[in-house]
């Protein structure tokens, strides 16, 4: 098993889910990238995010490989999303929903695809798998995929990947050997780059995020509150206003440009 084929069977994956699930949601071509188990950016996580944040080891101990995926929405979703308005678009709380069920998904159809080529494969549950009371996720696939080489910490707390911050991650553990992917070695977020932008704070028009905190439960309430504003839905407890329409959303700004 090679790089090149599961990158293929996820992008291939990704490009006809739409037309098999007959979904509203459409997706960009997917990235991936791949890190070792034995990658002490795991352990540190224990420190970084939260004592009881799982290790691959605890998923998997025969595991070798880390693998992390990025899903950019279409432009159309988070351009919905960015438009004034109390309430997240209609469109990307059905977005959210839609590629939960498409991570779920790619997720069994990758360990089917990794277990018949003789690798024993664990997927993980694309979202609420967070403690309650500290709102902390035991697998925190932003911080996976960060280790993984996809991308780097924007000032509003989403991955900035080379297709921006707008999408969902998905990981999994596996027995299959693939080389890491190398990591980023500049900053992607304009604030971090040393430039004068903070439009994600203005973004929220919650007051959660600010210039050097993040309330989580602030937030937290209010994705509560967006879910009941849309109880015709699944549970669709998401904003995403931080992430919308600014140089991150759907690009990494700080690329350089040919």
């Amino acid at each position: 098993m090679d790089k090149a084929s599961v990158v293929k069977e996820i992008v291939e994956y990704v490009k006809s889910y739409h037309w098999g699930a007959l979904t509203r949601t459409r997706w960009k071509r997917p990235l991936i990238g791949f890190a070792s188990i034995e990658d002490p950016l795991f352990s540190q996580l224990k420190k970084a995010v939260s004592p009881n944040h799982a290790l691959p080891q605890d998923l998997l101990p025969t595991g070798k490989t880390v693998m992390a995926y990025f899903l950019p929405f279409g432009n159309n979703v988070q351009e919905a999303n960015a438009k004034e308005g109390f309430y997240p678009a209609r469109a990307w709380a059905v977005a959210y929903i839609e590629t939960n069920r498409l991570i779920h998904d790619l997720g069994d159809h990758l360990k089917n695809f990794l277990e018949r080529a003789g690798y024993r494969t664990v997927s993980t549950p694309p979202t609420h798998n967070y403690d309650q009371a500290g709102l902390i996720s035991d697998w925190s696939h932003r911080h996976v995929a960060y280790i993984a080489g996809l991308g780097r910490f924007g000032l509003h707390r989403w991955l900035i990947t080379e297709k921006g911050c707008c999408g969902r991650l998905g990981s999994l553990v596996t027995e299959a050997f693939f080389p890491p992917t190398p990591p980023p070695k500049h900053e992607f977020c304009r604030h971090f780059a040393g430039y004068l932008c903070s439009a994600c704070i203005e973004k929220c028009i919650y007051g959660a995020l600010l210039l050097d905190s993040f309330d989580r439960h602030a937030c937290n309430r209010h994705l509560l509150q967006n879910d009941a504003y849309f109880s015709n839905l699944e549970i669709s407890d998401v904003c995403g206003k931080c992430g919308c329409g600014l140089p991150c959303s759907t690009r990494n700004p700080m690329a350089k440009k040919s």
